[in-house]
């Protein structure tokens, strides 16, 4: 079996690659079956190792990628400050333009956000789960890149979708702080709680922002269990990645055949 994963239908700039990775064609076994890249979840370090090798070799990656401690907060790593340094720490975004250079976020439910200026030579990534929301962590990642949002272009990965993602009353009123618009993404449920549309939220930010192009948030990993790890449906379990970088060359080759573009 090959490695597979999905990659956005948005208009980058010539030279932008995504690649967002679905479960399967790994090494590792349950319950981390079978393309876990988190190294932080359990897994053997040993099938971590070849999972992010098999992943290197069949997307034809530039470089590793700078996989970073995310901690659900809202710090921004500079990843071209980092250079020669193998992990750039504790944070829940990057950024970069220098090519060959490939950010990297780790998911089982939270929503991967990739931007890319459409200049073509800025690309960032960033964890949003609702406490990055929360806390800013898309307002952040905007103000480092440090170009108009207008000249940005972002897609929403794979991640928990609404029919799913489940939440208190105390996490909605965290989340309507400040946009009480948001409201919009919630829908009270039978057992007096409400189910939260992370897709919706992410959106609102970036609009509220002035990034305008946004794309993608249709991949649920809760309802589709062949796909993709979902910590909200099994507990201890893998993580997806969602990579974006900038190509040395800006004349893309032909996909290869275990490619799934997707939007």
């Amino acid at each position: 079996m090959t490695v597979c994963w999905i990659e956005p239908q948005w208009p980058a700039p010539a030279g932008v690659r995504v690649v967002s990775t679905l479960r399967s064609a790994g090494v590792s076994a349950a319950p981390y079956e079978s393309l876990n890249l988190g190294d932080h979840v359990g897994d053997s370090a040993v099938a971590v190792a070849g999972n992010r090798q098999r992943l290197a070799a069949a997307a034809g990656l530039p470089s590793e990628p700078m996989w970073l401690t995310q901690v659900h907060g809202i710090e921004v790593a500079d990843l071209d400050a980092v250079m020669g340094v193998k992990a750039p720490g504790s944070a829940d975004a990057a950024f970069t333009r220098r090519r060959g250079r490939v950010c990297a976020i780790l998911t089982a439910d939270c929503m991967p956000v990739v931007l890319a200026a459409d200049s073509g030579d800025l690309v960032g990534a960033v964890h949003a789960g609702w406490r990055g929301l929360a806390g800013g962590v898309i307002e952040a990642a905007v103000r480092a890149l440090k170009v108009p949002p207008a000249r940005l272009l972002a897609w929403l990965g794979p991640a928990i979708g609404p029919e799913h993602f489940e939440v208190g009353a105390e996490v909605r009123e965290t989340l309507l702080k400040g946009d009480l618009g948001a409201a919009a993404a919630f829908a009270p449920n039978a057992r007096g709680r409400f189910m939260a549309d992370l897709a919706q939220l992410a959106r609102r930010r970036l609009a509220a922002l002035g990034v305008d192009r946004i794309y993608g948030g249709g991949h649920c990993t809760f309802a589709d269990a062949d796909s993709y790890f979902s910590h909200r449906r099994d507990g201890v379990t893998g993580r997806q990645a969602t990579l974006i970088w900038l190509e040395h060359s800006k004349h893309r080759p032909a996909p290869m055949q275990d490619a799934a573009a997707s939007g």
